[in-house]
Order: structure tokens, then C-alpha cells, then sequence
């Protein structure tokens, strides 16, 4: 996917990726972020750097996929906070996913992202559905 979005003239502006992050709890327990590798490809593709202590998951909520869909909506614009964000100002961040169901998670991550001075967010996913 990396050499597709290379190609993409809006992605070649992109400084660094970012991934939706997965709370510490829940890392522990699974024993991998799903996203990790697929946003770490796509940093090397796009020859950026991969920022994943930027964007933090604070609480743990119920996995969204089992939720109906507008339960996902929810309270999750204050599932998630910023640190360390000198790192990307005035950048292009691509945010990254493995799957968009409603877009709430990607709506809550990017809202927090665009609180950064001069940041903007594209996004890529590795599924979509519907």
C-alpha cells in the first residue's frame, strides 16, 4: 500500500504516520498492536518517520466492532489524548487504522491530531466496511 500512496500526489506531502493507538491494558493482554505493522510499512514506503507515542488511548472501551453502530459514537472523543506533540507541528500526518466501520474511532483520533499547531490528516486503512 505504501508504493500506492507514493504515487498519490496528496500522500507525497505526508511527514510522518501515525497509528490509532491501542490502550497499554488492552496491548497486554493480545500481545500486539494489529496496526503496528502495517503502519510501520507504511512509514519505511513513505520514507517518514512512525510517531506512535504522539496520540495515546487513556481509557479502555468495549472492542467497537461487537457495538451497535451508533454506540460507537458514544463518548469517544475523550478516549483519546496528545503527547509529546512538538513532533508535529506544522506536519502532514498519515493517520493509520486497520479497519473503518463508522468512522468514529478515525473521527476521534484526527479531531485530536488537528488540535496540534499546523497539523494536517490524511488517513489510510487497511479495510473498510460496510
Amino acid at each position: 500500500m505504501g508504493n500506492e500512496l507514493k504515487e498519490i500526489d496528496c500522500y507525497k506531502e505526508i511527514t510522518a504516520v501515525v497509528p490509532v493507538p491501542l490502550h497499554r491494558s488492552r496491548l497486554r493482554k493480545r500481545g500486539y498492536n494489529q496496526v503496528e505493522k502495517f503502519g510501520k510499512a507504511t512509514a519505511n514506503f513513505l520514507e517518514v518517520p512512525y510517531k506512535y507515542t504522539v496520540l495515546v488511548k487513556k481509557s479502555v472501551s468495549t472492542i467497537q466492532t461487537i457495538k451497535k453502530r451508533f454506540a460507537r459514537w458514544g463518548n469517544i472523543d475523550v478516549t483519546f489524548l496528545l503527547e509529546n506533540t512538538a513532533v508535529l507541528e506544522q506536519s502532514h500526518v498519515l493517520l493509520v487504522d486497520d479497519l473503518v466501520t463508522t468512522g468514529a474511532t478515525l473521527e476521534a483520533c484526527a479531531t485530536k491530531l488537528l488540535k496540534i499547531p499546523g497539523v494536517k490528516v490524511s488517513l489510510a486503512t487497511m479495510a473498510i466496511t460496510h
